[in-house]
C-alpha cells in the first residue's frame, strides 16, 4: 500500500462551475517533494489540509472533516478504460492518489499512517457535484460516477506532518462496524434505505 502522488490545485477561473465566484481548485496536479499536512480548521473557515492546495468554496468543501481527499489509482484505471482516455493522478481533484488500498472499501473511522508520522482518519465519501462534472467534461458524469459507487474518501488529520509520493500507507485501526465509505455513499445517494445501518 503506497502513496503514488500528492496533488495540489491552484485557484482557477472556470466557466463550467456553479459557484458564484466561478473559481475552483479542482484541477490538482502531482507535486515533487514533501507537503505539509495539518488540520485546516472548521468547515466554512478552513480550506485544505495540504499546504499550497486551494479550496475555493469553503461552505461546501474543506474544513477539518474534509481536509484531505483520496482516490485509489485502481479506480482511476477503471475509469480510463470506460472513458477511453488517460486520467493522470489528481484527475478527480484528489489530494492523494494511492495504490493497493480499497479506498471506497475503507471503514468510516479507519485510521491510516502515511510515511513516518502523518495519521489520517476516514470521515466520509465524496459527493460528486456540477464542478466535478464540468472538470471531467463528460455528459451525465455525476450520475455515472454515482452509479459506480466508488467515490473515494475524505479524511481528517489526526497527527500532522509531511508526506510525499512513494510514502508507505499503513492501516493503524479499523473500527468494529461495517460502514464503509461505499456503503455510506450509497446510503446518501442511490439507496437511502441503507441509512439506518
Amino acid at each position: 500500500m503506497r502513496l503514488l502522488s500528492v496533488n495540489l490545485g491552484r485557484a482557477k477561473a472556470v466557466s463550467y462551475t456553479d459557484n458564484p465566484e466561478g473559481v475552483t481548485g479542482i484541477d490538482k496536479q502531482p507535486v515533487d517533494g514533501p507537503v505539509r499536512v495539518s488540520a485546516p480548521g472548521p468547515k466554512g473557515v478552513g480550506g485544505s489540509g495540504l499546504a499550497g492546495d486551494a479550496v475555493c468554496t469553503k461552505e461546501h468543501h474543506g474544513g477539518d472533516d474534509q481536509a484531505v481527499y483520496v482516490v485509489a489509482r485502481e479506480d482511476l484505471d477503471h475509469w480510463e478504460a470506460e472513458l477511453g482516455r488517460p486520467l493522470a493522478n489528481g484527475a478527480f481533484g484528489e489530494n492523494l492518489t494511492t495504490r493497493g488500498i480499497d479506498v471506497s472499501g475503507a471503514l468510516i473511522g479507519e485510521r491510516w499512517r502515511i510515511g513516518s508520522g502523518v495519521v489520517l482518519e476516514i470521515t466520509s465519501a465524496r459527493i460528486p457535484c456540477a464542478t466535478f462534472q464540468g472538470h471531467m467534461g463528460e455528459k451525465r458524469w455525476v450520475k455515472r460516477f454515482t452509479a459506480k459507487g466508488a467515490p473515494g474518501a475524505y479524511l481528517r488529520v489526526i497527527e500532522p506532518g509531511e508526506i510525499r509520493a512513494g510514502d508507505p500507507v499503513e492501516i493503524l485501526h479499523r473500527p468494529d462496524h461495517e460502514v464503509t465509505v461505499a456503503l455510506a455513499f450509497r446510503a446518501v445517494t442511490t439507496e437511502r434505505e441503507l441509512q439506518p445501518r
